[in-house]
Parts: structure tokens; sequence; C-alpha cells
């Protein structure tokens, strides 16, 4: 089985078969699984490892007194839960499990030492933070000044390019999974069940989608990301870093 984060990795740097390898067996020396609705990591902890998600689908999240909760960032296989562990700060939000996930559990100075010696890693992992930073960019620009369609068309043309890159996000008929419920969408975008309920149904009776038994079928990707105003460039995801990493050598 391709482990996730060579998979994400390879597309910011050029990464040498020894690097892989040490990614790999790096990530694979402790696993631990977490069920659905379980937090690998809560606002307020210090993490004392880095998790790294090998698979299954995460949240980022915060949420008021009241009970409010919003979604930050969907986190799929390859993705880092808490950066802010090499710098030893307590986390500003909470890390959940969606679905049954499992997380590699890193001990800061191994992942240190690792990248101390690999140049070609450390320019991975700096495009790899430029990528999460800029999609959280993206998402605050939706959520202030997309409309709901506009928004959920954004999350499912994101949610396509990221899953594509991992090489096994579609079934033989071209669906992607979507293991999410519509109460947990309608806190990736913040809005109600029951507006997101009409925004799907917008979305399907305007042939853009298709959602049946947690896959989503996206029938017109050009139309979907017309509606959304979606330009894939900021998700850094169609090699150019890597291209440029074997340039400068």
């Amino acid at each position: 089985m391709t482990n996730p984060l060579v998979t994400k990795l390879k597309l910011f740097a050029r990464l040498s078969g020894s690097d892989k390898a040490a990614l790999a067996a790096l990530t694979d020396a402790h696993v631990r699984r977490y069920r659905p609705g379980v937090d690998i990591v809560r606002e307020g902890d210090v993490s004392r490892v880095v998790h790294v998600l090998l698979s299954g689908w995460a949240g980022r999240y915060k949420h008021l007194n009241d009970g409010r909760r919003q979604t930050l960032a969907v986190l799929l296989p390859g993705d880092f839960c808490d950066h802010g562990v090499l710098v030893g700060c307590p986390m500003d939000h909470s890390v959940g499990a969606f679905r049954e996930v499992t997380v590699a559990e890193v001990e800061p100075a191994a992942f240190e030492g690792l990248i101390g010696a690999r140049p070609h890693l450390v320019r991975a992992f700096r495009w790899e933070a430029l990528s999460a930073a800029a999609m959280q960019r993206e998402w605050a620009l939706s959520l202030g000044r997309r409309s709901a369609i506009e928004r959920l068309a954004h999350v499912f043309c994101e949610l396509a390019c990221r899953l594509r890159v991992l090489g096994s996000a579609t079934t033989a008929d071209g669906a992607l999974p979507l293991p999410l419920t519509q109460e947990e969408l309608a806190d990736v975008i913040g809005m109600t069940s029951v507006h997101i309920n009409r925004t799907l149904k917008q979305l399907h009776a305007d042939g853009l989608i298709a959602l049946r038994d947690r896959r989503l079928s996206i029938l017109d990707e050009d139309g979907l990301r017309r509606v959304a105003q979606f330009d894939p460039s900021y998700l850094h995801l169609g090699g150019e870093a890597a291209r440029l990493d074997a340039r400068m050598g």
C-alpha cells in the first residue's frame, strides 16, 4: 500500500528513493486507530507526538460555548493534524475523526532528525505548509463572500482535486468517496443541515452532481467549477513545486 504522506510530498519536491523509504518507515513505526467521533487532539492539549493521518477522514474544528461548531478543514490521508507540536504550543483547535481513521504518531525529535538531513524534504514540507495555509485562506473567502451553492460547489471541487492525487480515490464509475453526513457538511460550510439539503438538491437539479451511498459523482466538472469560481492553483498539487525543486537541484 502506498504511503499517503509520500504520495503527497512528492508533488512538492523531488524525493529520492531513500527519502520515500525514510518517510514511510517514520510513519509506519507507531500507528493508532481512532473511532468515528473521537478527538485525535483537543483544543488546549500540548501534543507530544506529530499526528499524520494515514487513512480515513478527519476535521479541524472549533466550537462555541452553546455547542455550535465550525469545521475549519477537512483532513485526508497524508495530512498533518498538528503542526504546532514542533514548537510545543497548546492546540488552539481540536481535530476529530469523521469516520474510523488510522494515524501515525511520530516523535518530534525523530521527525526533525529526518528532515534536518534531507533538503528535499525540507522544501517539500515548506510547500505542504504553504498549501495548507492557502486552503485556509480560500475557506475564509468562501465563508465570507461565497453564496451557499458556491461554497458547497467549491468544497466539492477542492476535495475532488485532493482525493485524485492520492491515486485511489475513485470507483470504476468515477465516483469519489464523501463519507460526511449532511450535518457534517453543514459544519464545513457554516450552514444548517436544512440549507445543505436544499443546496445539494439544487446542484443535482442543475445536472452538476449526484450523491448516493456517500459517493459523490461530479457530472459536469467544468460547470461545477464555474459555479464555485474554482481555480485549483492555490492547492499546488499539479507538480509544479517538484519540477521547480528538480531545477534547483
